[in-house]
Order: structure tokens, then C-alpha cells, then sequence
């Protein structure tokens, strides 16, 4: 699964598209909200992964690889932006929410909602077109998931 993952990051020809394709444009999303601090922490990293293997019914190693391979592929660039034009083209308005449920779930890992985390938030729902009402709501739901109070690490 791994070097099919690597030629989706990579943009293969060869790359099948579809699912798996969206599967790394949401990781890779994941990878760059856990990294606004310029760390990838292991809480974010086992948040990644406990949301990929939830919202793509994945086995442990093929999260592992996933992860590893968006780690990879976002290293020295921030290009949110190809990935959200995976998303917008493979995965129906409708179907938009999950990955910014994803996305608040790997912000709060720490617990902690620092400014960066909400604007890339901010910036990366409206790309997909996801209301501002919207992420709201999602970001109650993974506060309420994660057990955390409603007010938690609000940026000021």
C-alpha cells in the first residue's frame, strides 16, 4: 500500500485515481494541521491515525503508511492547496464535513487550539466550501467526542 500511496503524493501516471486518492490528500491535510506548530507531536500522530483507520476502515500498518507517506510527501512545502483539489474533485459537498471533523480532531490532540491550528482550519473549510456554521458545529461534535469542554483552547 505504501509505494501506491508514495505515486499518489507523487502524481504517478500510473496512480489509480480515486478513494486512495482521497485518502491522501485527507491525510496529508492532517499532517499540515498537526504541523502548524512545526511539530508533529505523537498525540497528533496517533490522532491521524486513529481517524484514518476510522474514516477509511484501515488496518493498522495501511494507517501507518498512509501517515508515513503524507509525513513524506509534505515535508518541505505547505501545498494544502493540491490537496484540496483532490477533495473538491473526488469527494461530493455532501461528504466535505468528515475531513474537517478530521482535521479538528488532530487540532485538539493536544488539547490545545493554538492560532495557527484555527486559521488553517478556517482557511481549509472554505476551500472545500464548508460553512463557517459548519465547521462549528464539527468542531463541537470532535470536542464532545474527545471529551473536552466546549470552551476548549479557544484562540483570543
Amino acid at each position: 500500500m505504501l509505494n501506491r500511496i508514495r505515486s499518489l503524493f507523487a502524481g504517478d501516471e500510473g496512480a489509480e485515481p480515486g478513494e486512495d486518492a482521497l485518502q491522501a490528500a485527507a491525510a496529508a491535510l492532517m499532517v499540515e494541521a498537526a504541523r502548524t506548530d512545526d511539530t508533529i507531536t505523537q498525540a497528533e500522530r496517533d490522532r491521524i491515525m486513529a481517524a484514518a483507520r476510522r474514516h477509511f476502515q484501515l488496518s493498522e500498518e495501511e494507517a501507518q503508511d498512509l501517515l508515513s507517506a503524507a509525513v513524506f510527501d509534505t515535508e518541505d512545502v505547505s501545498p494544502y492547496h493540491r490537496y484540496v483539489t483532490v477533495i473538491l474533485e473526488r469527494c461530493p459537498p455532501g461528504r466535505r464535513l468528515w475531513i474537517v471533523e478530521m482535521l479538528w480532531e488532530v487540532a485538539y490532540a493536544d488539547g490545545v487550539l493554538n492560532d495557527l491550528e484555527a486559521s488553517l482550519l478556517r482557511r481549509i473549510g472554505g476551500l472545500l466550501h464548508v460553512s463557517d456554521v459548519e465547521r462549528g458545529e464539527a468542531r463541537k461534535r470532535v470536542l464532545e467526542r474527545l471529551g473536552l469542554p466546549d470552551d476548549a483552547g479557544l484562540p483570543v
